[in-house]
């Protein structure tokens, strides 16, 4: 097995998105009513979805749901090509951007388990050129400029005048996994770096670099978004302590066990007829597709920040192994502690949301948790966690109800997330 790994990890990924047949009977089924929920209740989704894409929100959408570990409700919308209304598969593959990074952080929460890396190391100890990282503090008398959008570049001109100080301490995996690390998370030591991506970067090539950039505040005091630096960061650590590459990293420990076989960086051609592009409305209305940027997309550089591309049936099987406390159909991934550990708040006060003012949340190792149902944005029980992605992917888990969460969508529409979780809370009849 593994000289065939080292052989083609390529040929790996094309074989395994060739086993479609299979999937249709790995997820058990059950009526709504069977496990405490309402038929009628899910098909509203359905209408809101359409109604959705009638009014030109989003192109198309998978979403499913599943209850006490069996689906209930599955369905594609729209059209893979709205302009050309090509039928749209439930087995669509779309680009999860920071949807990513539960995944990575189940890829490093696993070498913890396997005592091989501890949350309190410091990223200098596998990645030697954060030895000596600097904090960026402005100048006495500088306004402080807004935050930069996630994963956008420092803006040209000079740069906003700083000081550089020494870290109170080192960067830490912990602080990497839960954005506290203010590593490249838009503030002013963001606005000191401009690390264009290489065409052939790796990350072992470009990772290194980043422990010149500036940290945006001291390490462990202020949670502020790392849209791939720190969860790329993880994943070259991924790469040190595993002695593999990423992919095949992940393959191994997380895609294989779980049988997420259409989860990949890259795309074979043999399952490019499934791509979901990328569709945005142009002046007149009509739907255009546009190229994601290079650090969402690159072949070389494979970012467990935003880089996978996935199925909406393969994200439901990773949920429904955290909410079965790190194990399914017979694989454990995590141990269960590890898992609670992972949907634990593990900043108390600090996360307020990507842009603020977002209450009732708090952020445990690479996903959100709802602390207060009453005051979320998001319709989820108490305790329930997940994350999403820039391009409208979403998915979660809750506890309490033993639910899981999985819509696919590239678009950004939060409405349509927010009314797929409400329709699915107002479904459950107990």
């Amino acid at each position: 097995m593994m000289r065939h790994i080292l052989c083609g990890a390529a040929a790996l990924l094309a074989a395994s998105l060739g086993m479609q047949g299979v999937l249709a009977q790995e997820l058990p089924t059950a009526s709504p009513e069977s496990v405490g929920m309402s038929a009628e209740g899910l098909a509203k989704i359905n209408a809101a979805m359409q109604r959705f894409i009638e009014a030109g929100t989003i192109a198309n959408a998978v979403t499913i749901v599943a209850r006490r570990g069996k689906v209930v409700h599955y369905e594609a919308h729209g059209y893979l090509d709205p302009n050309a209304k090509t039928p749209m598969p439930k087995d669509a593959l779309f680009r999860m951007a920071s949807s990513s990074k539960p995944v990575t952080t189940v890829g490093v929460l696993a070498l913890v388990d396997e005592g091989k890396l501890r949350l309190d190391d410091p990223v200098s100890k596998y990645i030697p050129e954060f030895a000596n990282t600097k904090v960026a503090v402005l100048k006495p008398g500088t306004a402080e400029p807004p935050p930069l959008p996630p994963g956008a570049a420092a803006p040209p001109g000079p740069p906003t005048p700083v000081d550089l100080v020494s870290v109170a301490r080192p960067v830490t995996i912990r602080d990497l996994l839960t954005h506290t690390s203010g590593l490249m998370s838009g503030g002013v030591g963001a606005r000191q770096v401009n690390l264009p991506l290489a065409a052939n970067d790796t990350l072992a090539t470009f990772i290194p670099k980043l422990g010149g950039a500036p940290l945006d505040f001291q390490p462990g005091t202020r949670w502020a978004y790392s849209a791939t630096a720190g969860f790329d960061t993880l994943s070259r650590i991924i790469e040190v302590v595993s002695g593999k590459t990423f992919d095949v990293y992940l393959k191994e420990r997380i895609f294989t066990p779980l049988q997420m076989n259409d989860t990949v960086f890259v795309v074979p051609a043999s399952a490019q007829s499934r791509m979901n592009l990328l569709y945005r409305r142009n002046e007149q209305g009509q739907w255009q597709a546009t190229a994601p940027p290079p650090a969402f997309s690159s072949t070389t550089l494979l970012s467990g920040g935003a880089g996978l591309i996935s199925t909406a049936r393969d994200y439901a099987r990773f949920e429904q192994m955290l909410l079965n406390g790190g194990e399914f159909n017979g694989k454990r991934i995590l141990k269960p502690e590890t898992v609670q550990a992972m949907r634990t708040d593990q900043v108390p006060g600090l996360f307020h949301g990507m842009n603020g003012g977002e209450e009732g949340m708090g952020f445990g190792y690479g996903i959100a948790v709802t602390l207060d149902s009453t005051k979320a944005r998001l319709p989820r029980s108490n305790g329930s966690a997940g994350w999403y992605g820039a391009y409208g992917t979403m998915s979660w888990n809750d506890p309490k109800e033993q639910i899981v969460g999985v819509i696919m969508l590239q678009q950004n529409a939060q409405p349509v997330q927010a009314e797929f979780g409400g329709a699915i809370m107002n479904a459950i009849v107990r």
